[in-house]
């Protein structure tokens, strides 16, 4: 091993001694400052820094001491996981592709509002797991398996990266960042990328307290929602916990075909579901106006005939909804197709003249892959044929 590779090992080393303060709480950061003999207000100066500012270079957080900045060079560091593939298209929708500790991949994926206005809505669709254990038998990301839990840096660091990414160069460097610039472009939030965010419960929750706090992201608790397949027991946590936008995807309308296409609900049956709903509407912190957004994917003979929707309206019952219809977005291997649009609206109808808002989600993104777990498969995908590609070429030279 030459000097080169040890440095290298060294420095890799160093890295990973660091302690990330991306997606700490201000609680837990204030614990830190502590830890390292320094004052707990130290941490909102840094949190303002890190997500008001987007700086991650201790020497540029000028109101810090000059000793508190080495000290934090030495021992600490502000790291987004890293970009190995992103796709911008042509309808504003941005996607990456990150590489997490291990080098699993996750995906997320940024829509802008369709009338395209620059300060207009942007959404954001972030993963909280490698894979998921769920195995819904119309997603994408199922069919992955399922990995591990991200961190709250992890998660969080998608964000950080989504609103950069409006700050950098051509190239969309994050050694680049413009911060004079910086602006949290991102209005929404929604837990709804890979995995199941109930599932990792604790770095969820923490993770969304700073999208939620002023000292950080300051968004508005309607504008951050969290999206579950139906984790019952972390549904009636949450509510306890944490009020933001909740979002069930439902998907079917009674159990046996939800037995089928959400297998979770062998578990967590439909009126076990709705109750955990109810509950998080009606009796913990009850707000005028709060819903539940119910998410439906539209599969063509599955789901989408007049008798599911009028058992929709029937479960749903006086639970305020707002119903999200999407169309299915095809997948390699699927066992599905996409709905027509006729089918689509004459579902729509009978759900709206029930008395429940109903939107049809427009799909967005189509030419980068923008359904949750394709991009991640293709990129994965590339990497192993590269990876065999290479090995290729070494077993040759070594013939």
């Amino acid at each position: 091993m030459n000097s080169i590779e040890i440095n290298a090992i060294k420095l890799l080393d160093e890295a990973q001694a660091k302690t990330n303060l991306l997606g700490m709480t201000p609680t837990q950061l204030a614990d830190y400052f502590k830890s390292i003999g320094e004052k707990p207000f130290r941490a909102t100066q840094v949190i303002k820094w890190i997500y008001q500012q987007g700086v991650t270079d201790f020497e540029k957080m000028t109101n810090l001491s000059k000793s508190l900045r080495d000290k934090l060079s030495i021992h600490a560091c502000v790291t987004p996981p890293k970009v190995i593939h992103r796709q911008y298209s042509d309808d504003g929708t941005r996607k990456w592709v990150f590489e997490v500790t291990g080098g699993s991949l996750v995906e997320t994926v940024l829509i802008p509002a369709e009338d395209g206005k620059v300060n207009g809505r942007k959404t954001l669709c972030i993963s909280s797991q490698v894979g998921c254990a769920l195995d819904c038998s119309f997603c994408s990301t199922g069919k992955q398996g399922f990995e591990r839990d991200l961190t709250a840096a992890e998660i969080l660091g998608q964000l950080w990266v989504a609103n950069a990414s409006y700050m950098t160069d051509a190239q969309d460097s994050l050694e680049y960042v413009d911060h004079s610039l910086w602006e949290n472009n991102v209005t929404n939030v929604v837990m709804m990328g890979m995995g199941e965010p109930l599932l990792n419960y604790r770095p969820v929750v923490s993770s969304m307290e700073l999208m939620l706090s002023d000292h950080a992201y300051g968004l508005s608790k309607r504008r951050v929602t969290l999206s579950t397949s139906g984790v019952v027991p972390k549904m009636y946590e949450l509510a306890q916990e944490l009020d933001v936008a909740l979002a069930i995807s439902l998907h079917a309308p009674n159990d046996e075909l939800r037995n089928e296409l959400v297998p979770i609900n062998k578990k967590y049956p439909l009126e076990q579901l709705m109750a955990a709903a109810r509950n998080y509407v009606f009796e913990v912190n009850p707000r005028h106006k709060k819903h539940v957004t119910i998410e439906y994917v539209m599969l063509d003979g599955v789901n989408d005939s007049d008798v599911h929707a009028e058992q929709l309206v029937a479960l749903l019952g006086d639970l305020p909804s707002k119903i999200n219809l999407i169309p299915f977005n095809p997948f390699p291997h699927a066992n599905y197709d996409k709905s027509s649009n006729n089918r689509i609206h004459a579902f729509s109808n009978i759900l709206s003249q029930a008395g429940f808002v109903c939107t049809i989600r427009q799909t967005r993104g189509d030419d980068i892959d923008a359904a949750c777990g394709q991009l991640v498969g293709q990129v994965a995908d590339r990497t192993r044929r590269s990876a065999a590609w290479q090995q290729s070429i070494k077993d040759r030279e070594n013939t």
